[in-house]
């Protein structure tokens, strides 16, 4: 089955062409157009200029997701004796056989959802295409099935590649009952999977989620937009010991989290670090690098040890197989070096799957992913009764 997906759910927009066959994807084109540069300026994601690029986006990142398959796809359409398909309006380039659409619906931003999934249900009417609505949490959820390579617990021969595209075989890469962290900017649950497509939530962030943490942080260090990426980097030289930050509900008997009070408590430091030098009018990143590498290196241990503390007890409480990480904050260093180390340690029997940074981040290929066990399923939803559903939950 090869699927063209399409993720819209905030400010990045994404389109990717992946072909799924006897338990092996192949990434044919990934294509991000991301928003970050826009947003800088304000801080954040401000939806309606989100929305705006969105549907000034849509159209030609799809032609260039396709444009970049086009090759590889006309190579398996010739093996399999498949004919060509449609064509986008204006576009150059012509769209092999697809076998059907995705598109996420859900949670996110309602206009930026709107985006995606209208043109999904255009194409589809237009294509004669079904379509398969995804979860935005389940892409990031099955996001490490496609990576480039294994550097952790799975046998390396599960993957093969060639020059031309990427091919995953994941047919036995899950074992059940697996435990998912999943983490961004928007979200921070723990999951149990029982099996592909049968989820049960077992805790989720109860203010803000990790990622939010991480750029509320970086906002009242003068570090900018978006935190994750420069805490990461200036943490590596700091010393995670210096400030004793607080591990919200890390000893709660729940699978909850909080960050709210981890925010708040690097604030009160940092007024407290202020008056005490009487500097509140300078920046702390331009006059003590050292200070602001050892808040950053102590604030991301604090978040790190919650998130790890939290999946490596669920994982013992449900006897989990696998553990799988993903989202937006799976890229960063302390959070996969530190989980890594803990289930080779305390849970030496169980598989931990990460996904390369190319899927950390919103992209349409780990939609694909999702897509494709849905599609096994014969779960298609008619382009006339697809919407987007921002509260979605799984």
């Amino acid at each position: 089955m090869k699927i063209l997906a399409i993720e819209t759910s905030c400010d990045e927009t994404s389109a990717a062409v992946v072909e799924y066959h006897r338990g092996r994807f192949r990434v044919f084109s990934n294509v991000v157009s991301s928003q970050i540069d826009i947003h800088k300026k304000f801080g954040g994601v401000v939806p309606e200029v989100a929305a705006r690029k969105q549907a000034e986006l849509i159209i030609p990142v799809i032609e260039e997701a396709l444009r970049q398959g086009k090759k590889e796809l006309e190579i398996k359409n010739k093996e399999r004796g498949a004919k060509k398909g449609a064509v986008i309006h204006n576009s150059k380039f012509i769209i092999p056989h697809l076998d059907a659409l995705a598109v996420t619906v859900g949670p996110g931003l309602m206009i930026a959802l709107s985006v995606g999934v209208e043109t999904a249900r255009t194409l589809a009417a237009v294509w004669k295409k079904p379509i398969i609505a995804v979860n935005h949490l389940e892409g990031h959820l099955y996001s490490a099935l496609l990576s480039k390579q294994n550097n952790f617990q799975f046998p390396i021969s599960n993957f093969q590649t060639n020059s031309k595209s990427q091919i995953r075989n994941t047919k036995y890469l899950i074992h059940f009952p697996a435990i998912a962290l999943i983490a961004s900017g928007g979200h921070t649950e723990l999951i149990l999977v029982n099996d592909y497509l049968s989820y049960r939530l077992l805790g989720r962030t109860r203010d803000d989620a990790a990622g939010e943490a991480y750029d509320k942080v970086a906002k009242l260090l003068g570090l900018g937009y978006p935190g994750g990426p420069v805490i990461d980097r200036l943490a590596q030289r700091g010393d995670p010991a210096a400030f004793n930050f607080p591990r919200g509900m890390i000893g709660s008997n729940d699978y909850d989290f909080s960050f709210a009070g981890l925010k708040t408590a690097v604030l009160y430091k940092l007024q407290e670090i202020n008056k005490t030098k009487k500097q509140k009018n300078k920046d702390l990143t331009t006059n003590n690098c050292k200070l602001t590498t050892n808040i950053c290196a102590s604030f991301q241990a604090a978040v790190a040890d919650v998130l790890v503390a939290k999946t490596i007890h669920a994982a013992q409480r449900y006897n989990a197989k696998t553990i799988l990480l993903g989202g937006g904050v799976a890229a960063n260093s302390q959070l996969r070096r530190q989980l890594q180390a803990s289930v080779a340690s305390l849970i030496p029997n169980s598989k931990f799957l990460i996904p390369d940074l190319t899927y950390t981040t919103d992209n349409a290929a780990m939609i694909a992913a999702a897509a494709a066990f849905r599609a096994e399923r014969k779960d298609f939803t008619p382009w006339q009764k697809l919407k987007a559903d921002p509260n979605l939950t799984l």
